[in-house]
C-alpha cells in the first residue's frame, strides 16, 4: 500500500483516482502531478515502484501544493481570522449558519442541525365539575 503525504492510498484503484484521497488534491490536480512526475495515470497503486512513489511525493513538494495538515491549518486560521475581525462571514461562522448567502428560512439543516421545536405545548383540559 502506497503512503503519500501521510495518507494510505487504496491499493486497487488507478493512481489518478487514488491521489484525490489526499486532502487538497482533486482530480485535475492529480492529472497535473502525474504528468509532471512522468507516471502513467493508468497504473494501479499496488503496481507503483518506490521510485515512482518518491517522484510523486517530490513533485507535490516542488509544485508548492499544500496538502493535509498544512492546508487544514491554513483553512482553520483563515476562518479564525474572519471571526476575530468580526466580519459578516466570521459572524456567520461563529453562529454556525451558512456563510455564502444561502437561504435559512426553509433549508440549511446541515449547518443549523436538527430542528428545535418551538411553541407546541398542549394545554391540559380542565375536568368538568
Amino acid at each position: 500500500m502506497a503512503r503519500i503525504a501521510g495518507v494510505d492510498l487504496p491499493k486497487n484503484k488507478r493512481i489518478e483516482a487514488a491521489l484525490p484521497y489526499i486532502y487538497g488534491i482533486g482530480r485535475s490536480l492529480s492529472k497535473k502531478i502525474l504528468k509532471e512526475a512522468n507516471v502513467s495515470p493508468d497504473t494501479r497503486v499496488f503496481n507503483l515502484t518506490e521510485a515512482e512513489i518518491h517522484k510523486i511525493q517530490s513533485t507535490i513538494v516542488n509544485m508548492g501544493i499544500k496538502v493535509e495538515g498544512d492546508l487544514r491549518k491554513e483553512v482553520a486560521q483563515n476562518i479564525k481570522r474572519l471571526i476575530d475581525i468580526g466580519s459578516y462571514r466570521g459572524i456567520r461562522h461563529r453562529k454556525g449558519l451558512p456563510v455564502r448567502g444561502q437561504r435559512t428560512r426553509s433549508n440549511a439543516r446541515t449547518r443549523k442541525g436538527p430542528r428545535k421545536t418551538v411553541g407546541t405545548k398542549k394545554l391540559e383540559a380542565k375536568p368538568k365539575e
